[in-house]
């Protein structure tokens, strides 16, 4: 028996597309800004460039460049894509959750769950009511057909018999998870040194730059300023994408499932196994590792 992301329900592909396409938005629109920051103070600091009338070329260029970034920043605005990324990948992920919880007999959908598809569907509606609560736009019955909440896949899994349950929950679940934490980390951390690199570069010619200029030589202060620029936007950049929170948080978690991998293979018994399953899931929770970045930065 395997079960994979193709068996979830179609909520959770909705969601999942919607948070992926919403958290590229967001992070174009923080790129434009910052971009345009960049061009406008470099635009600023040339010449003035050649006359258009009365206006000037690179002047006009740093007036367009400023102007962009406003238009950006009102358009992010009224889309709202940041929170609906945020809000669509916690729906994503609560609904996996609880579709994973159903299959192998996770708490609260153990088997002494008198009607566990009941159960089942009440959790689900009391989850998603409190997302719609914050904003969240409910897909089914446009995008998402409703109905459909318990794939044939979700079934078929519920009824095998503890051991297989348990097999593919550690193999489908816990090592897929600790897999993409590890992934998610590596990047993390290429990235943390990348942009660590570059910011050091471009402070230190900007350093080298204005010393020259106490000195009455140099490139002058445009250029100095430019660097300084882009210092700072590669530092917002950094700290937009959390690269070094996130490391630490997805380290801890790839940790707590590797000790919970163990356990469940050794120790847990079939009676101990839907709080365990239970606990698992809270682990890999956006809410826990947003928790654990937060507190780690």
């Amino acid at each position: 028996m395997t079960f994979h992301n193709e068996d979830l329900p179609g909520l959770f592909h909705h969601t999942d597309r919607a948070a992926i396409s919403r958290q590229r938005e967001s992070a174009r629109a923080t790129r434009a800004q910052l971009v345009l920051l960049v061009v406008a103070a470099g635009a600023a600091a040339l010449p003035s460039g050649p006359a258009l009338g009365s206006s000037r070329l690179f002047g006009l260029v740093s007036v367009a460049a400023y102007a962009g970034v406003l238009a950006v920043g009102a358009r992010s605005t009224r889309r709202r894509a940041r929170p609906q990324w945020q809000l669509n990948r916690s729906a994503a992920e609560f609904v996996k959750s609880l579709a994973w919880r159903y299959a192998v007999h996770g708490a609260p959908l153990g088997s002494d769950a008198a009607d566990p598809d009941a159960v089942y569907r009440a959790r689900l509606e009391a989850g998603l009511d409190e997302l719609r609560k914050m904003g969240w736009e409910d897909p089914r019955g446009g995008a998402v057909p409703a109905g459909g909440e318990i794939t044939a896949a979700m079934r078929r899994l519920r009824g095998l018999g503890y051991r297989l349950r348990r097999e593919t929950y550690v193999r489908d679940r816990l090592i897929e998870q600790r897999t993409w934490y590890r992934r998610r980390t590596e990047v993390s951390r290429r990235a943390t040194a990348l942009w660590s690199w570059t910011i050091v570069a471009l402070t230190c010619l900007a350093l080298l730059f204005a010393l020259l200029g106490s000195f009455g030589s140099g490139p002058g202060p445009g250029l100095t300023g430019l660097l300084s620029a882009a210092a700072a936007a590669g530092i917002a950049w950094n700290e937009v994408r959390r690269h070094h929170p996130l490391i630490e948080a997805h380290t801890l978690v790839e940790q707590d499932l590797a000790a919970m991998m163990v356990v469940m293979q050794t120790t847990v018994t079939e009676a101990q196994w839907p709080s365990a399953v239970y606990e698992t899931e809270r682990y890999v929770s956006p809410q826990h590792t947003d928790w654990l970045a937060r507190h780690s930065s």
